[in-house]
């Protein structure tokens, strides 16, 4: 099959008893949420995956994505360096460590690449009545573990996705995770496919969202990782479902 895109979820690429399963190669392109939806508006891909609730509205109502499937959840941590200068340890929000960060004009990490996170960044920023601006705030344009090693070299804070900091966060050896517990900061994920007859094989992508959707695909999702992290990278649909907006 075509590719299909997906933002953040790179180890959804390993449910692979689906290409036993139905004789198809899947191939992944790695990509910001924002890019994935661009891509399957486009009809480049068959299918998507990405946590971006209020894009995915919009591409479900405007027609140009179907077949909306919650899949699993991950969550955003604050880390940063261990001696936690802006003392956000104790925050009692997302926004109000933003606040801190920003009061102490301490080094900030952000991806500025209009990606999904990028926007639940600046949703942050936002709801603290912030606009980031100054040396303290350090733009890198690029992926997930590329700005949390950036992150690491400034002695920066920043806001990393669970599953990154579970499988990368030895790339990063001077911070720690400072805040987490916002219902703000957990991911849902979405699948999308492309309308019917849109790509060549969107039937087949279609399978692959009821594929992760079962029973079998999602016991691969909340078990992945624990073998080799001692915990896993996503929860499951079932825990998802709590936090869709």
């Amino acid at each position: 099959m075509p590719p299909a895109a997906q933002g953040n979820l790179d180890y959804f690429k390993h449910l692979g008893g689906f290409d036993k399963q139905e004789g198809a190669r899947l191939i992944w392109i790695k990509a910001g949420s924002g890019a994935s939806l661009n891509l399957l508006k486009n009809q480049q891909v068959d299918m998507i995956m990405v946590h971006a609730p209020d894009a995915v509205n919009k591409a479900i109502s405007e027609g140009w994505a179907t077949n909306r499937t919650l899949i699993g959840s991950n969550e955003f941590y604050i880390v940063g360096p261990k001696s936690d200068p802006a003392k956000i340890k104790s925050s009692a929000s997302g926004a109000d460590a933003y606040s801190k960060i920003a009061k102490a004009q301490t080094n900030f990490i952000s991806r500025g690449d209009k990606s999904s996170t990028h926007q639940k960044e600046m949703g942050i920023w936002k709801q603290a009545g912030i606009t980031p601006e100054g040396g303290w705030y350090i733009v890198t344009n690029d992926f997930m573990t590329a700005s949390l090693k950036k992150a690491n070299a400034e002695n920066a804070y920043f806001m990393s996705d669970s599953s990154t900091w579970v499988a990368e966060e030895d790339v990063a050896p001077k911070l720690v995770i400072l805040y987490r517990g916002d219902k703000f900061l957990v991911n849902t994920y979405d699948a999308l496919a492309a309308p019917a007859g849109s790509t060549p094989d969107r039937e087949i992508a279609v399978k692959f969202i009821q594929f992760v959707a079962s029973d079998e695909g999602q016991s691969i999702i909340r078990n992945y990782g624990k073998s080799k992290y001692k915990e896993p990278l996503y929860n499951d649909a079932a825990y998802a479902k709590q936090y869709v907006p």
